[in-house]
């Protein structure tokens, strides 16, 4: 983090602190972000209450277990954001020493070789999370087009190795349509002028409406579309959207209906650190109980970029994340808090200018965290995290007899729920169809379709389907 960074992380701190929201949050930036103490408050986490719960009935995480999540920002096909976005800040940020290192003798490329071991190695061990595209990178092409300096041949071949290898286990976020120079959707070129204004990093400058923000973001959603990638949210690119809190999860929703026709919007944007939650924050929210629930999650990051950086010419400092025993940094913090642990990079940072000191690093962390919270912790999806915390707070729930009626909004798999004193056996009903679950005699090895007890609780996981589900405990037949 240089000194502008720290100096924005400060004045962030302060202001989330001092403000009715009460989340901490700093954003993950890394050009010209200007302070944002004199902005409004964010939009509150709801604006429809939540639903009750009976006593003695409590909603656990998937399979009672700390979700992790890795998100990866600034990365592209082919293109290394490093390389090319450096010069551009440059040009608003001339005064900035940051920006005046050797950029040039960095490779203009990161290689789909190293995308392929990435994605290989993670899928390996079982690895999630988030990994950006930007769909005009640093002005350099329009993906859905021609990616001048790559054939189209190499293009295509880039493209479908992320839908093969990355889309199982990743989900794809615009991080908005260049990442450097922003663009006039009505001529789609950058903007003539070139100072922080019309820099994505710090845009906008001025108060924008929903409609607007919801317009720059489905134009960057359209060209991920136009791909055939999958998208359900978006990644703020810096300080995107800073003075404008309040509209962001509103055009979030807007634009991802919109192009995707997703009914459940998310986006990442903020990194909270010291003590406060890292749980998902539901944004937007109406409908309560009725059959059109609908929202934004805001899914934050818990830790900073101690990886390679997102230039790429970074040591990795891998201790922050987690040290080789696993019993010091952050994210041991946020897993003994039981917390959500998402950790965050820079694509550059992993592939660390043709070194891959970045990833070494980070295969070290996540064989770490396996050794000792192997049977503590589930690799997620982003959007999984969304939809599980969607369902985690917005499902009714109503505990009737022998059975507990659960009404969801939102679908979602391995939904865990603990209940005091509960008996089995315990099988799940939907529409017309009655399933028994099958009895785990240890809690680690909780998964869908099981359940397991102990003198003083009752732990049921399931797949929970949207609509009116019965969990009936019990009952043979």
């Amino acid at each position: 983090m240089n000194q502008d960074e720290f100096r924005f992380d400060q004045d962030r701190r302060r202001f989330l602190r001092a403000s009715a929201w009460g989340v901490a949050a700093t954003a993950v930036s890394h050009a010209g972000i200007g302070d944002l103490a004199g902005a409004e408050n964010p939009t509150p986490i709801a604006e429809s209450p939540l639903p009750s719960r009976p006593a003695g009935v409590e909603v656990l995480m998937p399979r009672d277990r700390v979700p992790l999540s890795f998100i990866i920002d600034d990365s592209t096909c082919l293109v290394n954001m490093g390389h090319f976005c450096n010069p551009q800040f440059a040009a608003a940020w001339p005064n900035r020493a940051e920006y005046q290192k050797p950029w040039k003798t960095w490779p203009r490329e990161i290689p789909d070789g190293f995308v392929r071991q990435f994605g290989e190695w993670c899928a390996e061990h079982g690895v999630k999370g988030k990994y950006s595209i930007v769909p005009n990178p640093a002005c350099v092409g329009w993906l859905d087009r021609e990616l001048p300096g790559w054939s189209r041949t190499e293009l295509q071949s880039s493209m479908n190795l992320v839908r093969e290898l990355m889309v199982p286990n990743w989900d794809i976020h615009p991080e908005m349509i260049t990442h450097t120079r922003v663009i006039d959707l009505k001529t789609g070129r950058p903007m003539e002028e070139i100072s922080s204004a019309t820099m994505e990093n710090s845009y906008p400058q001025e108060k924008k409406s929903v409609d607007e923000l919801a317009a720059y973001l489905a134009y960057a959603l359209r060209i991920l579309k136009n791909c055939e990638l999958p998208c359900e949210g978006v990644t703020t690119p810096g300080g995107f959207g800073g003075m404008v809190k309040r509209e962001l999860p509103m055009a979030v929703d807007q634009a991802v209906r919109d192009v995707y026709g997703a009914t459940l919007p998310h986006y990442f944007k903020y990194v909270v650190s010291g003590d406060e939650s890292t749980e998902p924050k539901l944004e937007h929210l109406r409908g309560v109980g009725t059959d059109d629930v609908r929202l934004t999650v805001n899914v934050p990051a818990g830790t900073g970029d101690w990886f390679g950086g997102w230039q790429g010419d970074s040591l990795s400092e891998p201790d922050r994340y987690c040290n080789r025993d696993a019993t010091n940094g952050r994210m041991v913090e946020l897993i003994q808090r039981r917390e959500p642990a998402v950790m965050l990079c820079h694509w550059p940072g992993m592939y660390s200018n043709s070194s891959q000191e970045g990833f070494r690093s980070f295969q070290r962390v996540v064989e770490s965290l396996a050794s000792r919270f192997g049977d503590d912790t589930i690799w997620m999806k982003v959007s999984e995290i969304a939809h599980y915390w969607a369902a985690k707070q917005l499902t009714e729930i109503e505990h009737v007899g022998n059975r507990l009626i659960l009404k969801a909004p939102f679908a979602s798999s391995k939904f865990t729920l603990q209940i005091d004193g509960g008996v089995g056996p315990v099988s799940v009903q939907h529409g017309g169809d009655r399933k028994l679950l099958k009895e785990t005699t240890t809690r680690s090895r909780l998964d869908s379709e099981t359940w397991f007890s102990d003198e003083k609780h009752l732990v049921a996981c399931f797949d929970l389907p949207k609509g009116t589900t019965h969990l009936v405990l019990g009952e043979t037949g």
